[in-house]
């Protein structure tokens, strides 16, 4: 090949080089961290050749004890965690190519959940891999699962709200403090990527004791109303207030949607959804590590539905109740979440039902740790109620330690003199793995049973399930496993 043409040769390279490097610089969206954020000392991410700021969050510690103490002893667990790290960006089209770099040489790593069927590329301390859709990952580096990286890839974000109108309010990229805001009808809170919201508690705000002795406040966000929507792709953290001291994002009204943000260490249950129609509750992501920070927990709502979101905390993960007082509960759909459960459930109803539950949906879900004393997939009676037609299809559990329950029984949370019934709990198309994990139908007695209960194609570590396996008492009727 003579000079000419290998310059030419060397030209049409470059420009077709230039072009899909700068198609693919543009195909992502990557926001500043802001100052005053920690950045993690364990991992850097790039993504198309772009670095992605890391931050890091308080995870439950790996240390079993400790955790049970966080829970159980309340005040204690406030020194009890872990250090975990995450990074976002948004994928607006085709693909991008990630590249994760840690300090030491890399023997093996997992891009969780399993079933996204991704095989990261390792050369000594960095591996890679494509991604070509939204999702919610978590990589785990030599065995180290607590201290793992998450990564949040969002879609393309559309129709930015307007900081000066006057129904938006708007936090841009940086650091801000609020303690207390009520959003009312038709408002809409924006938290720009870049952004960090942490939430305080005000030295004249007004609490209330609890039985613990520690002190409550007011939601830190109130979703009070009609029409409300809470999104972006910034970050809530609460790590400024104590254990129990508030929710981070209240819910009460119709149609309502939360989507995109992602929220850091709530003091308590995450995101509580109470005596609400119509509510939808997308991509967010949750890390939380202190004493009853649940993380969705919907209480007599009807048409709620949860989907694609990123969930990992030290208590329930999406948990359905109707406590005392409230009313029934409806149409609850949970689907194409990412659950990592380090103490009580993943998926369950329960425990306080003293209203009728009826059609709840939990499907395509993917739990990556389930290493807590409760159970994967439960339904959890301890009252009065009772609950009908309940689905757990389309999940797949990659460790468990106790994996289905349907329970009639009386306990620390009662608080009807009568227990319930349950009619109609079906089982589908679920894989798990486990030591050995336990499975049982339980009702109450010859009055308050569980009746019409159907197994369908459950495989366990690998092995369909048979009756040998169910542990069945004799107030449970027309038990089908096939």
């Amino acid at each position: 090949m003579n000079m000419k043409i290998w310059s030419i040769t060397c030209l049409v390279m470059l420009f077709v080089w230039g072009t899909f490097s700068g198609n693919a610089r543009k195909n992502v969206t990557i926001y500043p961290m802001p100052k005053g954020e920690e950045m993690s000392s364990e991992y850097t991410v790039s993504v198309s050749g772009r670095d992605v700021p890391v931050y890091i969050a308080k995870v439950a510690p790996s240390d079993k004890k400790k955790r049970w103490d966080v829970v159980d002893k309340l005040q204690c667990g406030e020194g009890y965690y872990d250090i975990a790290s995450f990074a976002y960006f948004d994928l607006n089209k085709g693909k991008a190519e990630v590249t994760v770099t840690v300090p030491e040489q890399i023997d093996s790593a997992k891009v969780l959940p399993s079933s996204y069927g991704i095989k990261p590329d390792i050369k000594g301390n960095k591996l890679s891999f494509v991604v070509s859709s939204p999702q919610n990952l978590t990589i785990e580096v030599n065995g180290e699962w607590i201290r793992s990286l998450h990564l949040f890839v969002n879609g393309p974000e559309q129709n930015i709200p307007d900081p000066d109108d006057p129904n938006v309010i708007f936090y841009g990229p940086g650091i801000h403090e609020i303690t207390h805001i009520e959003v009312g009808d038709n408002k809409t809170v924006y938290v720009a990527g870049g952004a960090v919201v942490r939430l305080m508690i005000g030295e004249d705000e007004p609490f209330r004791v609890l039985k613990s002795g520690l002190k409550s406040y007011s939601k830190a966000f109130w979703l009070k109303g009609n029409n409300i929507v809470f999104r972006g792709r910034g970050i809530l953290d609460a790590s400024a207030c104590t254990v129990h001291s508030r929710h981070m994002i209240g819910i009460r009204g119709e149609n309502i949607r939360l989507e995109g943000v992602i929220l850091r260490d709530a003091p308590l249950w995450t995101v509580p959804v109470d005596c609400s129609k119509n509510v939808v509750i997308d991509n967010i992501k949750l890390l939380g590590r202190r004493a009853n920070s649940d993380g969705i927990d919907i209480c007599s709502s009807e048409n709620v539905w949860v989907k694609n979101c990123f969930i990992r905390t030290i208590d329930d993960l999406v948990v359905l109740k109707t406590p005392r007082g409230m009313k029934d509960m409806k149409h609850i759909k949970v689907e194409k979440c990412v659950l990592w459960n380090q103490m009580a459930h993943p998926l369950s109803i329960g425990a306080e039902i003293t209203q009728p539950i009826d059609d709840v949906l939990f499907t395509d879900c993917d739990i990556i740790h389930d290493i807590g004393r409760e159970w994967a997939l439960r339904v959890y009676h301890t009252d009065k109620a009772l609950v009908t037609n309940v689905r757990f299809d389309n999940i797949r559990i990659e460790e468990c330690n106790r994996l289905m329950s349907v329970w009639i029984g009386k306990n620390v949370w009662t608080t009807d003199l009568e227990p319930g019934r349950i009619d109609g709990v079906t089982f589908s198309e679920i894989t798990a793995f486990g030591k050995k994990p336990a499975i049982e139908v339980v009702g109450y007695d010859k009055t308050h049973r569980v009746k019409n209960i159907l197994f369908e194609n459950v495989k366990v570590n690998g092995k369909p399930l048979i009756r040998d396996n169910v542990k069945i008492n004799e107030f449970s009727d027309n038990v089908i496993i096939k």
